[in-house]
């Protein structure tokens, strides 16, 4: 916590900018997204890390990179498609192979339409839909051929103006994967909801805190609960210009257990005990 509020502290530096025109809460909340879609015309060029650490046993890093870039060709609708690569570096993991490695991972096109604009109704209303296809598995980094779409439904409001913000996502992440070495294919889907709030403490520059809880399932359509886990942590935003925004969160898992599991308080089979997210982004 310290140094998140020495970045906050610093970046206190930054000169003042006009947030009420150029404040858009897409990823002002860290994992957690925001209802709002940019100006018709306008494009976004977006950098995304996401981070995921540690397992019951041995070492386990996952680290994944996506570029991409957001069109809004019509009022409240946006569309943006991305590339990724995929870094895994694990040693003495319980089933899972050691393994380092860097690899082309995944394609995506990402579309958001935003029903209810928070700046004239109750609160902001977006649905967004993200189909993706893959060639590495996110847990293990074996070659795989994987296909998903994820889906979320987010609401988010301004409870004190210009100030606080809140906002609450549901999601929705179905995925059917075939293993390269035996041609099997397999289906999970991913279930789950988060909150967050972010509080403006300097013109642009936003620190908050959010809960995700997800579960994991074993087929497209909620078959078999495998594990379900739930992570807090601080988030952070702030906008170096009215073009250039960073954001930044880091969540542990504070509570959770996967079904096989003899024993323990969080599901590391299934998910990581700490998970992080950084992006960057220019509009033009």
């Amino acid at each position: 916590m310290r140094r998140w509020a020495a970045a906050a502290a610093a970046l206190t530096l930054l000169p003042t900018i006009g947030v009420a025109e150029t404040l858009e809460t897409t990823h002002l909340f860290g994992f957690t997204l925001g209802s709002d879609v940019n100006d018709v015309g306008e494009k976004e060029a977006e950098s995304e890390s996401t981070g995921r650490f540690g397992k019951a046993a041995g070492s386990y890093t996952a680290l994944s990179q996506q570029l991409s870039v957001k069109f809004v060709p019509f009022q409240d609708f946006s569309i943006e498609p991305g590339v990724g690569v995929a870094y895994h570096d694990m040693f003495g993991v319980p089933g899972v192979d050691d393994r380092q490695q860097m690899a082309f991972d995944a394609v995506s096109l990402e579309m958001r339409y935003r029903i209810l604009n928070r700046e004239h109704s109750p609160f902001g209303l977006t649905l967004g839909a993200d189909p993706h296809g893959g060639r590495v598995d996110d847990l293990t980094g074996e070659p795989v051929d994987r296909y998903g779409t994820d889906f979320w439904i987010i609401a988010d409001k301004e409870l004190i103006s210009d100030r606080v913000f809140a906002a609450f996502n549901l999601f929705y992440q179905p995925e059917a994967s075939r293993l390269g070495a035996t041609g099997i294919w397999e289906h999970q889907s991913q279930l789950g909801t988060s909150a967050a709030m972010a509080l403006q403490v300097h013109p642009g520059v936003f620190v908050g805190a959010e809960a995700r809880y997800t579960r994991s399932y074993d087929g497209l359509a909620f078959g078999t609960l495998e594990g379900n886990a739930l992570f807090v942590g601080p988030t952070f935003y702030a906008r170096f210009s009215e073009r250039a925004w960073v954001s930044a969160a880091w969540n542990a898992q504070v509570a959770g257990r996967a079904v096989n599991a003899a024993s323990g308080a969080l599901d590391l089979a299934n998910y990581e005990r700490y998970q992080a997210k950084l992006r960057f982004g220019y509009n033009f």
